[in-house]
């Protein structure tokens, strides 16, 4: 066993899938050439994308798999559908989430509908890795959490880790999936470190995560509102709260099982999500949970999420935007007290 930062696991993850499947090849912007290329006479050294997450694919695997794109994700994201209906597996890079909408149709209309369309018959197994998260100073227009956005859209499974071990076996994972999926990493996530074993087998989509058990209350968080959560019911364990944490993992498909059993135990709920509120993952959680366990509810189920605004460029302002431990322990009293 041995310590890795997030960014390092995913990095990990893709050699090994590289290695394992000729088939695998990687496409994106500013993921070749550039930044020291002196290091590597005779070729291009490997950027990595903004983040620097796929540096030195590049001099291991070749220009033919790893593929520099111009700014044109309509393009890049058409072929990568293109290559994964005849045999490829394609990588696909977007660079910030809130850049979907220039490439929002190849993603919608043919990726997710293709097996459908065809009755099965047909597979689209690529993989688009992109970048979500506030609280890193970016602006509203590379700063949004979007896991809704495509969790909307049947044929898509989408993903969200919260550290190394997750992040490294749900790609293990992806890659192998025969269908579209979409790998979201939080880019105030990439430099935090937990152990990872050298022989690390791919994790199910599809299969939550109990982080911290317990039984007074039910705190589900999505990706980094992990961090916040577990700081949470730490200090809730001074007060005798035992606070239970959910981590889904994935939400298209959903581990409801999981969450579902965590509630009938607790018959409390928090449910954390950074992204907007409106139609979010929160409000879908919140709605499952209301239906199929009603009357295992002790008291209404407590959403904690962004207000409905852009992003905040302005530091205490972004701050503010982000749900914090302080909101979660209150909310914590709250329904504990009810």
């Amino acid at each position: 066993m041995r310590e890795l930062t997030v960014k390092e696991a995913i990095n990990e993850a893709l050699v090994e899938s590289f290695q394992n499947d000729k088939n695998v090849i990687l496409m994106g912007e500013d993921i070749a050439g550039g930044k020291g290329r002196e290091n590597y006479p005779g070729t291009q050294d490997s950027w990595g994308g903004p983040f620097g997450v796929t540096q030195g694919l590049l001099t291991k695997f070749g220009p033919e798999r790893v593929r520099d794109t111009t700014i044109t994700e309509a393009g890049f994201f058409g072929a990568a559908v293109g290559a994964a209906m005849t045999g490829l597996r394609p990588i696909v890079e977007l660079m910030y989430v809130d850049f979907a909408g220039v490439c929002f149709d190849q993603l919608m209309n043919q990726a997710a509908k293709m097996r459908y369309m065809f009755g099965g018959k047909q597979s689209v197994p690529m993989v688009v890795r992109t970048v979500v998260g506030a609280g890193f100073r970016a602006g509203s227009e590379h700063s949004q959490t979007l896991y809704s956005l495509y969790t909307h859209i049947p044929g898509l499974k989408v993903v969200a880790p919260y550290d190394a071990f997750d992040a490294k076996g749900l790609l293990l994972a992806a890659i192998k999936d025969d269908d579209p999926v979409i790998f979201m990493e939080h880019k105030r996530l990439y430099m935090t470190k937990c152990d990872v074993p050298e022989d690390m087998k791919p994790i199910p989509l599809g299969k939550g995560r109990i982080r911290r058990p317990g039984k007074d209350v039910t705190i589900i968080a999505i990706q980094r509102m992990n961090l916040f959560a577990e700081e949470a019911a730490q200090k809730m364990s001074e007060e005798n709260i035992d606070c239970e944490i959910i981590d889904p993992r994935t939400y298209s498909p959903l581990d409801e099982e999981l969450i579902f059993e965590s509630v009938r135990k607790t018959g409390r709920v928090i449910v954390i999500d950074e992204s907007n509120p409106k139609c979010s993952l929160a409000s879908e959680i919140t709605s499952l949970i209301s239906e199929k366990c009603f009357n295992d509810l002790k008291t209404a189920v407590i959403k904690i999420t962004a207000p409905h605004t852009p992003v905040p460029f302005s530091p205490p302002m972004e701050d503010f935007y982000i749900p914090s431990t302080k909101k979660i322990i209150e909310a914590i009293k709250k329904v504990h007290n009810a």
